[in-house]
C-alpha cells in the first residue's frame, strides 16, 4: 500500500507525457534493432549460400527475439549461430522491458486509478446536499457517524492522505480525498450545500477550516471545537456559528454527577413543561421497595421512566426493585418534582468533598463546577507546570496512597478520574474502589468501548468524551436538541407512526416490542406527561420516547415512521452523561 501513492503519481499530466515519450523511444529502438538484425541476417545468410526475401528476414528476427524459434530457418555456420544467440538474448531482454512497461503504464495503472478514485473520490456528486462534512476521524466523529447512519443522514470524511483514505474506505467509512486548507477541496465536498461542517482538529487548524468554508458560503452551519478559551473568540471571528469547549463541558457533567447526594432530584432537561431529572435512592425509604410499592405516580404525580443500577439502565416496570445503588430517572411537571424533593430529600447540608484526579482541562473544569456549587475540590496532578493554585492542588501520582491521603480521599464524598488515558483511568478506578468501597467514583472514558470496562472496574458513573462531544455537535445539526440522559441513552421525539394510529398506549406494546419507554404524548399542542395506558394514539400526535441506541433503532424498524425522525425534542439545560 505504501507504494500505491507513488505508482498513482505517474498518472499526472506531466508523468503521462514523459511515459509516452519513453514509449516512443522504446518503440523506435525496437524498430531499429529489427532493421539491424534483418540486415545482418541477409549478410550472414549470403556467406552461407542461402538466399531469403526481406519479409523472411523480418519474420526470422521477430520469431527469434520472441524466443518462439520455429526452426524452419537456421544458420549452419558458427557465426550465424552466435548471431542467433545475440538476437535471442537481446530480444528477450528488450521485450521484458517493453511489454510490461506498456501494460503497466497504459492498462494497469489507469485501471487502478479508476478503481481507487471510486473508493476514495476527490469530488462528491453535484446533487449532494444536507450532508455532514467531517474534517477528520476520531472518537467524536465516529460517534457522530453512527448517529448519522441511524438517522439516514449522508456524510463524508475529508482526508488529505490517499493511503489513509483508502484504509478508512475499506473499514466502511464514506471518505473523500482533499486537503483541509484547500478551498477547492471544500467545493468538491459540496460544503456550500452541506447540512453542517464540523471542525474538530486543533484550534489553529479549525480556524483555517472555518475561515476557508465561510469565505465560500455564508449560510452553511459550521460547528468548531476549541481547546483553549482564548480560541473561542478567534474561531467565532473566523466564521464559526458555534464553538464548543468539550473539555469544560465534560468537566461540568462529571461534577454534576457528584451533586445533590441527599436524595433530592437533579435536573437533566425539560420539554414543554416536562422535567427530566435523576435522583439517588440511597438514604431514602425507597431502598428495598419495588416501584409498584413506592407508588410515586399515584402519590406524587412523578413518572419513573428508567433506573440506573451500577451503570446498567433498565426501563422501569412495576416490579423493578430499588437498591442502595439505584438512580431513578424521573419525568414529571415541575411541581411534581418539587413534591418528590420534599418527600425524599434528607436535608443534609454537608458540603461535597471531591478529589479530582488529573489537572487537565476536564479536571480543572470539574473542580470549578464543584466549588461553584458550594463544594470543596482538591486536584491531584503529576505535572508541576499544570498547578495553578497550590491550595487546590496536590502534586504527585494518584497511585501513591500517601498522595491520595494528602488530597483527602479518606474523607471525600466522591472521586473524579479525569485523565485522558483510559488505561490509567481503569487502573485508578480499581485502586480507589478497593481503597474506599463506599466512595462515589465518576470516571472519564475517551473511547466508547472502555465505558463498560470502567463500570466493571468500580466506577459508579462513566462519561465518554466521544459521546459528550458527538451529542453537543449533533444538537446543532438537528432541528431540535438531543438530550443525552446517560451514556448511549437519549430522549427523542417521533410522529405517531401509521402502525399505531387508532390503538391505545397500553395495547401498542411499545415497551415490550422496542425497548422504548413513553415519556409523554404531545397532541394538539398539549403535552401529556406520564400518559395513561388508555390514552388513544391519533394521527398527528407525537411520542416522546427514551431509549438506548438499540431501542431507538428497533422502534424505527418495528414502526416505520411516516416521515423522518425528529431527533431529540428535549431542551438540554446542562450536559450530562450516565447518572
Amino acid at each position: 500500500m505504501k507504494s500505491l501513492g507513488l505508482i498513482l503519481s505517474l498518472l499526472t499530466a506531466t508523468a503521462r507525457q514523459r511515459n509516452v515519450r519513453l514509449l516512443v523511444g522504446l518503440l523506435t529502438l525496437f524498430v531499429t534493432l529489427v532493421t539491424l538484425y534483418s540486415v545482418l541476417f541477409h549478410v550472414l545468410m549470403d556467406r552461407e549460400g542461402q538466399s531469403h526475401s526481406w519479409p523472411t528476414s523480418v519474420y526470422w528476427t521477430l520469431v527469434t527475439m520472441t524466443t518462439l524459434g520455429f526452426g524452419d530457418i537456421t544458420f549452419t555456420s558458427d557465426a550465424g549461430r552466435m548471431f542467433s544467440v545475440v538476437v535471442l538474448l537481446s530480444g528477450s531482454l528488450f521485450l521484458l522491458v517493453l511489454l510490461p512497461f506498456t501494460f503497466i503504464q497504459f492498462v494497469f495503472i489507469p485501471w487502478m486509478s479508476r478503481r481507487e478514485q471510486a473508493r476514495a473520490p476527490r469530488e462528491l456528486p453535484p446533487d449532494t446536499r444536507d450532508h455532514l462534512v467531517f474534517t477528520g476521524l476520531g472518537p467524536i466523529e465516529d460517534a457522530l457517524i453512527r448517529r448519522a447512519e441511524r438517522a439516514g443522514v449522508p456524510y463524508v470524511v475529508m482526508v488529505g492522505d490517499l493511503e489513509e483514505a483508502l484504509r478508512l474506505h475499506d473499514r466502511g467509512y464514506s471518505v473523500m480525498v482533499g486537503d483541509l486548507d484547500d478551498p477547492k477541496a471544500y467545493r468538491a465536498a459540496r460544503a456550500e450545500q452541506a447540512g453542517m461542517v464540523a471542525a474538530t482538529r486543533t484550534d489553529t487548524t479549525n480556524a483555517n477550516i472555518t475561515f476557508t468554508v465561510r469565505e465560500m458560503s455564508d449560510a452553511v452551519p459550521i460547528v468548531s471545537t476549541a481547546s483553549k478559551a482564548a480560541s473561542v473568540d478567534i474561531l467565532e471571528l473566523a466564521g464559526a456559528d458555534v464553538v464548543l469547549q468539550l473539555g469544560d463541558m465534560l468537566g461540568d457533567a462529571m461534577a454534576a454527577r457528584t451533586l445533590a447526594p441527599d436524595g433530592r432530584s437533579h435536573s437533566i432537561g425539560e420539554f414543554a413543561g416536562i422535567q427530566i431529572a435523576q435522583a439517588r435512592v440511597a438514604g431514602t425509604d425507597l431502598v428495598g421497595r419495588t416501584l409498584s410499592e413506592a407508588g410515586l405516580r399515584s402519590r406524587l404525580g412523578v413518572g419513573i421512566i428508567g433506573v440506573w443500577e451500577h451503570g446498567e439502565f433498565e426501563i422501569a416496570g412495576p416490579e423493578t426493585l430499588l437498591g442502595v445503588g439505584s438512580v431513578l430517572i424521573l419525568a414529571a411537571e415541575p411541581d411534581a418534582i418539587e413534591r418528590y424533593d420534599r418527600a425524599y430529600g434528607t436535608g443534609s447540608t454537608d458540603a461535597e468533598r471531591v478529589v479530582v484526579i488529573g489537572g487537565g482541562r476536564v479536571g480543572r473544569a470539574a473542580a470549578r463546577a464543584v466549588i461553584a456549587h458550594g463544594g470543596r475540590a482538591v486536584i491531584v496532578e503529576q505535572q508541576s507546570e499544570r498547578i495553578r493554585d497550590p491550595e487546590l492542588y496536590v502534586l504527585g501520582d494518584a497511585a501513591d496512597l500517601d498522595v491520595l491521603v494528602k488530597a483527602g480521599v479518606r474523607e471525600a464524598t466522591a472521586v473524579l478520574i479525569t485523565t485522558h488515558d483510559d488505561d490509567v483511568n481503569i487502573y485508578l478506578a480499581i485502586y480507589i474502589r478497593r481503597l474506599r468501597p463506599d466512595v462515589r467514583i465518576v470516571g472519564r472514558a475517551n473511547l466508547d468501548r472502555n465505558v463498560s470496562t470502567l463500570y466493571r472496574a468500580g466506577a459508579d458513573d462513566v462519561l465518554s468524551y466521544a459521546a459528550t462531544g458527538a451529542t453537543a455537535i449533533w444538537n446543532h445539526f438537528s432541528a431540535n436538541d438531543t438530550l443525552l440522559v446517560a451514556e448511549g441513552l437519549n430522549v427523542f421525539q417521533v410522529d405517531v407512526p401509521p402502525s399505531l394510529v387508532g390503538t391505545t398506549l397500553a395495547r401498542s406494546g411499545i415497551r415490550r416490542t422496542t425497548g422504548c419507554n413513553v415519556v409523554a404524548i404531545e397532541q394538539d399542542g398539549v403535552v401529556h406527561a406520564n400518559p395513561s395506558g388508555t390514552m388513544p394514539l391519533v394521527s398527528g400526535a407525537h411520542l416522546v420516547l427514551i431509549a438506548d441506541e438499540e431501542g431507538e433503532a428497533r422502534f424505527a424498524e418495528v414502526h416505520p415512521p411516516a416521515g423522518r425522525f425528529r431527533r431529540a425534542v428535549m431542551r438540554q439545560t446542562e450536559r450530562v452523561g450516565a447518572p
